[in-house]
């Protein structure tokens, strides 16, 4: 049986430039379905505004994934962005499915090639990550990011799905989490 190599997610970490962003959850299941785990996120979110990794721009938690829009702080690398994210969010989920719904751990159990095995949140690796390297570029994404619940028929306007920051954009109402929009129009 050949060998299968999986193509890593190429980072640059470049200060000043923004980055969208994109994971999902283990196996592209339908996680984030429930409001539950997608105020983990959004705690999350606002964790990491608050220990100044990032000035946030734009979000939206999709059913099975999330795109994320943001400026990382001067030396901060995206890779800790992640882990402050991603971390804290499988950790939650995984001890609120022990504790009150220990059948769903089968969904969750990742058996890897040497055997060991493994409850999952998110999918490994990095995910997706885009450098934004002009004003359009960052809009662009802003715009797909909002847009994406209405071209999965999910909803039939972007200021319809709670988890996102379309609002936050249109009416300058930070719910469910801030965003940073301030340091975007500088």
């Amino acid at each position: 049986m050949p060998e299968v190599h999986r193509k890593r997610c190429k980072r640059y970490d470049i200060d000043g430039q923004a980055h969208c962003l994109t994971f999902s959850c283990f196996q592209r299941r339908a996680f984030l379905s429930r409001d539950r785990s997608c105020q983990w996120v959004v705690d999350a979110l606002q964790r990491g505004r608050e220990k100044a990794l990032y000035d946030l721009w734009a979000y939206v938690l999709m059913p099975e994934h999330v795109h994320i829009v943001l400026l990382p702080s001067p030396g901060t690398k995206i890779s800790r962005i992640l882990t402050a994210l991603k971390a804290s969010v499988s950790k939650r989920a995984i001890l609120w499915v022990r504790d009150n719904a220990p059948e769903f751990l089968a969904s969750m159990k990742d058996v890897q090639p040497n055997g060991n095995s493994h409850y999952r949140f998110w999918q490994r690796g990095g995910g997706y990550d885009r450098n934004l390297r002009s004003l359009d570029d960052i809009y662009e994404k802003i715009h797909y990011v909002h847009a994406n619940p209405v071209k999965r028929g999910l909803v039939q306007t972007s200021s319809e799905w709670k988890w996102s920051s379309y609002r936050a954009w249109q009416t300058g109402e930070d719910v469910p989490v801030a965003i940073d929009r301030e340091s975007l129009m500088r």
